[in-house]
């Protein structure tokens, strides 16, 4: 008798490899915390990420959500995620990283009407440099990183449209620069739009009131968002991938002395 597990395999096989691509855990610097979880709709979808440390020094960060999820959204987001770890050798500019990227994405779909739409996606691409704690970004139709910094809140907002849809689209680079203590969030639409058995959407404004009410460190805090999903009542699995990276800037404290505390 035949084996009909062939398909099972094949796509078991295929979310291992996905897995194998995404990071196991974020890079340890003297200047930031870095956090990150990832829950993908069955097992495969279209939301990339890494942390890359740029030719000269500087930290890359970046998320990214593929057009559609399973298995095609997972082809798609491998293909992106290898290109930009090469872009990133050549250029620490995050518009030269992101243009290239863009070009390698419409070189497909000018091979096929019929699939042209899978080779798109939103990107959030920012370089850090340690020193200053500025950032240097770009936001293609990703939805806004926040950024609480004591008792405000700021939005990181689309600086162009997503790549994949314009041979030369109209993207704009701009700056933020990080201060103490800041926390930065990012996110993919798989949390925000999450709805539950009664077609409620968690929404910004949910995600935005547990950043600024929340006081867990950076880790519990990931934590908290998924059990807040939870709690709201959205599926498990999620009907669409979800990735939350959070950021907490620190400045740089030297080698305390024995028998010394650290200053407050």
């Amino acid at each position: 008798m035949k084996c009909q597990c062939g398909g099972e395999f094949e796509l078991a096989l295929a979310r291992n490899v996905q897995q194998l691509l995404l990071p196991k855990s974020s890079p340890s610097c003297h200047w930031c915390c870095f956090g990150v979880k990832n829950l993908m709709a069955n097992g495969l979808g279209g939301d990339f990420f890494d942390f890359i440390t740029m030719p000269d020094g500087c930290q890359a960060v970046f998320l990214g959500d593929v057009t559609g999820h399973g298995l095609h959204a997972s082809v798609v987001m491998s293909l992106l995620y290898g290109f930009i770890h090469r872009a990133c050798l050549k250029s620490c500019s995050p518009l030269e990283t992101v243009l290239e990227t863009n070009q390698f994405l419409q070189s497909f779909a000018e091979r096929s009407v019929k699939y042209d739409h899978f080779f798109s996606s939103t990107l959030f691409f920012g370089v850090i440099n340690p020193d200053t704690l500025e950032m240097q970004f770009v936001n293609c139709g990703h939805l806004p990183p926040m950024v609480r910094r004591d008792k405000h809140l700021f939005t990181l907002n689309s600086t162009g449209p997503p790549i994949g849809f314009f041979e030369r689209p109209d993207i704009e680079m701009r700056s933020f620069r990080f201060e103490k203590n800041d926390r930065l969030l990012l996110y993919t639409d798989g949390i925000s739009e999450a709805t539950n058995a009664d077609n409620h959407m968690f929404g910004l404004r949910r995600l935005s009131q547990l950043l600024m009410h929340s006081d867990d460190n950076y880790l519990e805090f990931l934590d908290k968002i998924f059990a807040e999903l939870k709690n709201f009542g959205a599926p498990n699995p999620p009907q669409d991938d979800c990735t939350a990276i959070i950021m907490d800037f620190h400045p740089f404290l030297p080698p305390v002395p024995k028998g010394q505390s650290l200053p407050p």
